[in-house]
């Protein structure tokens, strides 16, 4: 069922967005390797090292980026979400222009009591932007729509990097109440 703009979109972005909904999951051999960054990420979270909070995210990033088989990115971690009456901006991807490599930019505060993003959204929000590359990149999608599949394929990667293995060790993130 597609999302109420769907009804607004051009012949062209209909069928882009129809082949991005047919879209669920994407491959990912080296879910296992990139696991101990997941936890670097939610340690340094906790900690709120935004310094090291963007090595974690970048090294995480590079590692998808190079199983998946796209172009590497320039990640950008910020401390307090901007806001305005619109609401709040979690992340922002920009894709790649000219000689500039695609950009995703991620905060790790909330914008109105300042604190720290949970892991898990912060994490999500992360994955969500890198989908966005991911679709030009990888899946050649001439736009990025919000669809259930890139929703899906949200969650598929996200489940790979933090449930599979972990919740049935009783290690990592997936056990975590908080």
């Amino acid at each position: 069922m597609p999302y109420a703009y769907y009804a607004r979109l051009n012949k062209a972005d209909k069928t882009i967005y129809r082949n991005s909904d047919a879209i669920e999951t994407l491959d990912l051999r080296s879910a296992a390797q990139l696991r101990p960054l997941i936890e670097r990420l939610e340690r340094n979270l906790r900690l709120e090292d935004r310094a090291a909070v963007e090595a974690a995210v970048r090294a995480l990033c590079a590692g998808l980026a190079a199983d998946i088989g796209t172009a590497p990115l320039t990640i950008k971690v910020l401390a307090a979400r901007p806001s305005h009456d619109w609401g709040e901006l979690h992340g922002l991807y920009e894709p790649a222009e000219g000689r500039r490599r695609a950009r995703i930019t991620v905060w790790m505060r909330t914008a109105q009591h300042k604190k720290v993003v949970a892991f898990r959204t912060f994490l999500r929000t992360v994955l969500h932007e890198l989908c966005h590359h991911l679709d030009y990149a990888a899946l050649d999608l001439a736009d990025s729509f919000h669809t259930e599949g890139f929703f899906k394929r949200e969650s598929s990667l996200f489940r790979k990097l933090v449930n599979d293995g972990a919740a049935e060790s009783g290690r990592g993130p997936a056990r975590r109440s908080s």
